[in-house]
């Protein structure tokens, strides 16, 4: 009994939940999500690093002449050591501003006249030999005791080297001047291993180097110079790790070179049809600011030149806009001041000549004694490959110009450039033809050099005017700018009064590289900095 009536009550339970099921309405499948895919990530390019080649070579129709800052006096020269040597000054790249090279501090102190620098510590030059304080005094001694074209950039500015202490010098100045640090940037004034380089005499083919960015690792001269990079260096290492410099007799030969690949850069000299062809050809031609002068040296000292109007007429005579045109193509301009165009104190003295004024050339000879049946003779002397091959050319015009008196005689002669300077320094090219690229960018380096009375050793102390010298050292010294320019003024006048030097024209520099060459910069220092240029290769 009692099992029909479980078995009942299951029966009833089953009926009910089958009946509420029946009742409720059918769930409603939860969809399933449909999964989104994940974007396959781009992956991001490694940044490929630009190739340079190892190697850039660089034409050229100037010389070394000695590998010795104690006697170098230079522009090529002094190229050179800005690469494989450096001063407790530098300039910066494209400007005309200098900062600290190997020097980690300075102070001056004394009213201007004493600068104490601290060097930075641990450099050494190629030798091993560290540079110290007691290095640096031995180098300025050195400058002092060989005395060479360049030693007034000790001889005329310092008065003593004292050290300190192992890296501090203290350099006192005879006079305080307001831009010394610019003569510290000067090739002079680089610091040479003392066992590297005799004490006192100088070491033409001195292969050492200094502290700079690159070392000598083979030179023959007038035909190659190799340079490395420097492991020693202390700075940010060239991008390219060898400078090959090659040396070429004439223009003719530097282009050849150029068009067929032999080298990477054409610097100093092309001709002035040369730049323009290889320009239209797609070459890269970069062209530097103009502080470039070019003037003719007149030695007082040696007749006929001790006479003044002797070198007045050949001023008159002398038509600068006719050789700008003939012989440079417009590519220069007339100078006529040894300050150039651009600078401040530049003055146009010898306007008051005028050009190819044969009828006050002509004047001034019948005043010194010379006629048509007793000529003025004379030898001038240029050098055929240091300023490019229109040098000739120049000296050719020059002479034309000047036998158009009918009343001057002139025999031209020429001497490859290391002979030629020697020759200078040893006064015997009374009349020679020379060019300048600034020491330092201020109107003292266009008339300190030249004019004062020893500084101007390396054209064979041409001139001396003890009253100019005075004015001269006033302007070096002066801090006020006024005075200065009135000071420059008035040495201008004396220069063009005196004449002996006259300027001729204000040119610029061309530097002509294969595409992909880069880091080439020009500026008035006007010193192609090697540690900066690369190739880039693919």
């Amino acid at each position: 009994m009692e099992k029909k009536i479980f078995a009942l009550i299951l029966g009833m339970v089953a009926l009910l939940l089958f009946a509420g099921c029946i009742g409720q309405p059918p769930a409603t499948p939860t969809p399933t999500a449909t999964p989104t895919p994940t974007p396959t990530a781009t992956p991001t390019p490694t940044p490929t690093k630009p190739k340079y080649a190892e190697q850039i070579t660089i034409g050229t129709t100037d010389r070394v002449t000695d590998l010795d800052p104690a006697m170098t006096y230079d522009f090529f020269t002094w190229e050179v050591f800005n690469n494989i040597g450096e001063g407790m000054f530098k300039y910066i790249p494209g400007t005309t501003d200098v900062t600290l090279g190997i020097a980690k501090s300075y102070k001056v102190v004394n009213g201007g006249k004493s600068y104490i620098i601290e060097l930075k510590h641990g450099l050494k030059f190629t030798d091993g030999t560290e540079c110290t304080a007691d290095v640096i005094k031995w180098n300025f001694d050195r400058v002092r005791r060989i005395n060479g074209d360049p030693a007034w950039f000790v001889t005329d500015f310092v008065k003593s080297v004292e050290v300190i202490d192992k890296y501090t010098v203290n350099i006192t100045l005879l006079n305080p001047v307001v831009f010394y640090p610019k003569i510290l940037a000067v090739t002079t004034c680089f610091p040479v291993s003392p066992n590297s380089y005799p004490e006192n005499e100088v070491s033409s083919d001195n292969t050492a180097g200094g502290l700079g960015p690159y070392k000598i690792t083979k030179f023959v001269r007038d035909q190659v110079l190799v340079l490395e990079a420097n492991p020693d260096y202390y700075g940010t290492p060239p991008k390219t790790k060898r400078i090959v410099i090659k040396f070429y007799k004439d223009s003719t030969a530097l282009r050849m070179a150029l068009e067929s690949g032999e080298i990477d850069i054409a610097w100093k000299t092309l001709n002035p049809t040369d730049i323009k062809d290889l320009k239209a050809k797609g070459y890269n031609v970069l062209e530097s600011p103009g502080p470039y002068i070019r003037y003719l040296v007149l030695h007082t000292a040696f007749k006929p030149f001790d006479d003044k109007r002797v070198r007045q007429a050949l001023a008159a005579a002398m038509n600068r806009p006719e050789i700008a045109q003939r012989v440079f193509l417009g590519t220069v301009e007339p100078l006529y001041s040894l300050i150039p165009k651009g600078m401040w104190s530049h003055k146009d003295v010898f306007t008051k000549y005028g050009d190819g004024n044969l009828t006050l050339a002509k004047k001034l000879l019948r005043e010194a004694g010379y006629s048509e049946t007793n000529p003025l003779k004379f030898t001038l002397w240029y050098t055929p490959a240091h300023y490019g091959t229109t040098e000739a050319d120049l000296a050719a015009l020059l002479k034309e110009q000047w036998e158009a008196t009918g009343m001057i005689e002139v025999d031209v002669k020429s001497a490859e450039w290391s002979t030629y300077i020697d020759m200078t320094r040893h006064k015997e090219t009374p009349a020679s033809l020379y060019g300048w690229y600034p020491d330092y960018v201020d109107p003292d380096d266009y008339t300190y050099p030249f004019l004062h009375t020893g500084s101007n050793r390396w054209l064979g102390c041409p001139y001396n005017n003890s009253a100019l010298d005075k004015k001269l050292e006033q302007a070096e010294v002066a801090t006020d700018t006024t005075l200065r320019g009135q000071l420059y003024a008035e040495i201008q006048d004396t220069l063009a009064e005196d004449a002996p030097i006259i300027p001729i024209f204000q040119g610029k520099l061309y530097v002509v590289s294969v595409k992909g060459v880069k880091g080439i910069i020009l500026d008035p220092v006007m010193l192609l900095r090697y540690f900066l240029m690369y190739k880039e290769v693919s």
